[in-house]
């Protein structure tokens, strides 16, 4: 597991945490079953409190990515990959939704959003 933390971010630290979780869960760089770094290693590594990877781990267990065994650990929750992909889609159509909206404030033409997402998404090679 990789996690890179940002003093400069506006995120808090356990905000980066999860954030980080969740794109590797979802992206299978962290498989179900797999078991996280105690608490206490993981603060140690990212040289930050208890407290804050504790929070971190609270807030991905509520929202169904970890799962706590008594006694064991924390490990990577089984995930509907369903469910995963429409919170993905949700999340991509509200930045699309923002970036619509910008587009429309500088009179930029459909035509050439779709030109322009099709150049940032690396052309047709991802369809």
């Amino acid at each position: 597991m990789n996690i890179i933390l940002s003093n400069s971010s506006g995120k808090p630290i356990y905000e980066q945490i999860c954030d980080q979780v969740k794109e590797q869960i979802m992206a299978g760089a962290l498989a179900p079953g797999e078991a996280m770094p105690s608490m206490r290693l993981l603060a140690k590594e990212l040289h930050i409190s208890v407290i804050t990877t504790k929070r971190a781990y609270e807030e991905l267990e509520r929202d169904g990515f970890l799962d706590t065994v008594p006694g064991k650990g924390c490990f990577v929750a089984h995930q509907n990959r369903e469910l995963l992909r429409e919170n993905r889609l949700r999340a991509v159509e509200e930045k699309l939704s923002q970036a619509i909206d910008e587009a429309r404030k500088g009179a930029i033409p459909l035509s050439e959003l779709q030109e322009m997402l099709t150049l940032l998404y690396g052309g047709n090679d991802h369809a």
